[in-house]
């Protein structure tokens, strides 16, 4: 009997094994798959919640600041309106929540904020070890000196003993460091949590020195009770290339930062602006075609509605009017430098729309 039991088993046994084996396997997600996932819950979040949270800057004049009514104004506030007016076609779908230097990555970090858009530096050890993203580079900047003229300084060497005031938490802090050590020459940091606090100090000459990014010296000179009394010395210590910032893992989320930029640099470069935007929905090139969502699938693509650009331009602008608008003779009057379209010899360089 057992042995009738175990030849009446052993057919069964093989069909068993025999089909397990010719199942088709269960699909594994791949790492992009996964990453993909992670990214559409950031944007669907977004979309879900009703706005978007920016970090930003509330201290710097022409970047980052609270205007005399209590409203965030400057260049990198409205890329963060542009992102707004991007997937809610409403630029007014805006949180900014200011962030010090300190605050600003661990923000990002833990979800706090969706991006950082904050005159931020891209560098190794950020993208990589902080494991974040940036999107585009939308100013590019070198760090400088601010010093009294009184002084009669003209270089770093002259600068021997000197405090120099500047904030903790930054490369600045690290570039000054490299830079006077690499020369040999001794002085004493004067570090501050907070640009404005930094400034202050300088101002009120507890510090013979202040160092930045060019673009915030120029825009500090400019609040200052008697702006001619200092100067931005003829040296650059660094290579500061700004722009706005996602967490790693949201492929897509950073995806849709990067093309806003792209797409606003792109419409200065065809031309297409706030003010003729709606004119240009008639154009005959295939590239403003695209951009403005009259043809191909660019917004569903990035999960947004194919005019967003429209929106973008329209309430917004493009890259030269916000430039201007906050930087340029509008604003703080910053000469646009290494900030010019590649075709006018500068450093912009928007991808292909297609």
């Amino acid at each position: 009997m057992k042995n009738k039991s175990f030849l009446f088993l052993t057919p069964l046994l093989v069909l068993i094994f025999i089909l397990a084996t010719c199942a088709p396997a269960e699909k594994e997600s791949t790492a992009e798959e996964k990453t993909t996932a992670k990214a559409v819950s950031r944007l669907q979040l977004i979309k879900d919640r009703g706005n978007i949270i920016v970090g930003c800057n509330a201290e710097l004049p022409g970047f980052g600041y609270l205007n005399p009514a209590g409203e965030f104004e400057g260049f990198d506030v409205d890329f963060g309106r542009a992102l707004a007016a991007a997937i809610f076609g409403d630029a007014g779908k805006v949180e900014f929540r200011p962030l010090t230097a300190a605050e600003r990555l661990p923000a990002l970090q833990t979800g706090e904020i969706d991006v950082l858009i904050r005159n931020t530096t891209w560098t190794l050890t950020r993208d990589t070890v902080n494991e974040l993203d940036w999107a585009a580079v939308t100013f590019y900047d070198g760090q400088g000196m601010m010093v009294r003229k009184a002084t009669g300084w003209k270089t770093i060497e002259d600068m021997e003993g000197a405090t120099i005031a500047t904030t903790t938490g930054t490369t600045t802090e690290m570039n000054l460091a490299d830079t006077f050590r690499s020369r040999g020459i001794d002085y004493t940091p004067l570090l501050f949590e907070s640009t404005q606090d930094t400034n202050t100090a300088y101002e009120e000459g507890r510090a013979d020195a202040e160092t930045s990014d060019k673009s915030q010296l120029a825009a500090l000179r400019s609040a200052m009770a008697n702006p001619d009394d200092h100067v931005i010395l003829d040296i650059t210590m660094s290579k500061e290339p700004l722009g706005p910032l996602t967490a790693h893992g949201d492929n897509q989320w950073n995806d849709v930062v990067r093309w806003v930029v792209w797409g606003m640099m792109e419409a200065e470069e065809k031309g297409v602006s706030s003010k003729n935007v709606d004119e240009m929905l008639n154009s005959n090139d295939p590239t403003i075609r695209r951009l403005l969502g009259v043809e191909g699938e660019a917004g569903k693509s990035l999960g947004l509605p194919p005019d967003f650009m429209v929106k973008v331009i329209k309430q917004v602008g493009n890259y030269a009017e916000v430039y201007d608008r906050h930087l340029g003779p509008q604003g703080i009057n910053i000469p646009r430098g290494p900030n010019r379209l590649w075709k006018d010899g500068g450093l912009l360089y928007p991808m292909a729309w297609r």
